[in-house]
């Protein structure tokens, strides 16, 4: 199997495993927590394999996550496009940062894309209106280092020549 099919099959896996934290009927009281999973790995592909995952592909996984969700089509893709152009355009600047300060980019990417979701909801006649609706922005941002380690390991790497 070549180098190429085994990374694509590690992103497929990630964001399969995503999807499903995404997907779990949570207790209310962890759901307002759960952060999004499967944005948080497309932002960890778009840093370390820009030229293998880029803005098409976020858009793809967008609708793919709106269709499994049942959300408004498009509102995911939209937004994992944005996100992937900001980590795709600065990847060099944004990998090479230490951990607090990829969190403060993290928390930043994601206030963006629930402020987007918010006005989303807005113009379809629920906005939420509790402040737990952000919680999720702050539990992603806390579980940025365990998506750094988790796809890390998941990501195939060729043995080494002695």
């Amino acid at each position: 199997m070549s180098t190429d099919t085994r990374l694509y099959l590690s992103i497929a896996l990630s964001l399969t495993l995503a999807l499903v934290l995404c997907l779990l009927a949570w207790p209310t009281s962890i759901a307002m927590f759960n952060p999004d999973w499967v944005l948080l790995v497309m932002m960890y592909w778009c840093l370390t394999n820009p030229e293998r995952f880029g803005v098409g592909l976020a858009w793809l996984t967008g609708l793919w996550v709106d269709a499994a969700t049942g959300q408004l089509l498009g509102q995911h893709g939209l937004i994992y496009s944005l996100i992937a152009y900001i980590c795709v355009r600065f990847h060099t600047h944004l990998r090479v940062f230490p951990l607090l300060q990829q969190l403060a980019f993290v928390l930043l990417f994601l206030l963006f894309s629930q402020l987007v979701m918010f006005f989303i909801e807005i113009l379809q006649g629920r906005p939420p209106f509790s402040w737990t609706y952000w919680l999720p922005s702050l539990t992603g941002t806390f579980a940025w280092p365990l998506v750094l380690a988790a796809c890390s390991a998941l990501k195939w790497r060729p043995p080494t020549q002695y």
